[in-house]
């Protein structure tokens, strides 16, 4: 992080109550450290003082600190805003469950003093770059700090399917799609397929079929190097959508790619001191209750 922090970005859905009461309790802390306080042009509900409006693309250019307040969709969302920029990112957990948005209401404002003198863990993360090439020569592309997704769209019929690694071909699938998954995003959307929980700084990713038509077809673990291939194979009311992170890419066809792979980009996360991945999974996961928990 750069050091003084001068301007700092808040990211979130202003028009939650809950949201909305952190970040009005967040303008005048950060205004009153000097701290310039980012928003985006569209952000509803935030007149204070000492506010400016910023293009929402403009913001991994612009601040030094960006503070995601919700749950860990937010989180992912303003990932994707500062991935390109090198700008660490603080969650501020008024979601469910937060297995991103690690600060508390009310450590918030000791938390973010904390991040203004340095003095959080610093937590790089890798994300994954997809890519969908159609058939017809189009392009559409994005980053992604938890998954892919390649699902069925408006039909109850199942996905016939193809994946390679590394242009080998690994399986013909039939299910309501698939996940490619890095390991921060082990414990998201491929953990109720049934994949694995992978330590978040292991370089490696997760591909987890989507009820799988066929018992036999279980979640595998590649290296983060590989190169996965998707392709949609051609059946009557075949209708499936890629998303990265919950946002959509774009319609599958039948012909059309789908590539993921391990981006360029990393993503710093900021924890309180003494963070312990461990102690989360235990507390989310309600991990060893009436043992010997400490």
């Amino acid at each position: 992080m750069a050091f003084p922090v001068r301007s700092c970005a808040l990211v979130g859905r202003f028009t939650d109550a809950r949201v909305a009461e952190t970040v009005h309790a967040l303008v005048p802390h950060l205004v009153s450290r000097g701290v310039q306080v980012l928003v985006s042009e569209a952000a509803p509900g935030i007149e204070a003082a000492g506010v400016t409006r910023v293009p929402e693309g403009a913001i991994g250019e612009r601040a030094d600190l960006v503070i995601a307040v919700g749950g860990d969709g937010t989180l992912l969302y303003a990932a994707r805003l500062v991935a390109r920029h090198g700008v660490p990112l603080l969650g501020v957990n008024r979601g469910r469950l937060g297995f991103l948005t690690d600060i508390s209401p009310k450590d918030l404002a000791p938390s973010v003093d904390a991040a203004l003198r340095g003095e959080l863990e610093s937590d790089e993360r890798p994300m994954l770059a997809a890519q969908l090439r159609g058939a017809d020569g189009s392009l559409a592309q994005s980053l992604a700090l938890n998954d892919v997704v390649m699902q069925k769209h408006d039909t109850g019929r199942t996905l016939d399917f193809e994946t390679r690694i590394d242009q080998r071909f690994v399986n013909t699938h039939d299910g309501d799609g698939i996940i490619v998954a890095s390991a921060t995003g082990s414990t998201a959307y491929a953990l109720s397929c049934g994949g694995p929980i992978i330590e978040p700084h292991l370089e490696a990713l997760v591909i987890a079929p989507i009820c799988a038509h066929t018992l036999s077809d279980r979640p595998i673990v590649v290296s983060s190097r590989s190169a996965i291939e998707i392709v949609l194979l051609e059946r009557p009311d075949t209708q499936a959508n890629v998303s990265c992170d919950g946002m959509r890419l774009g319609a599958l066809q039948p012909g059309d790619r789908l590539e993921v792979r391990a981006a360029d980009e990393r993503v710093t996360l900021l924890h309180p001191p003494g963070h312990d991945y461990y102690k989360l999974l235990r507390s989310k996961l309600h991990w060893g209750r009436g043992s010997f928990e400490r």
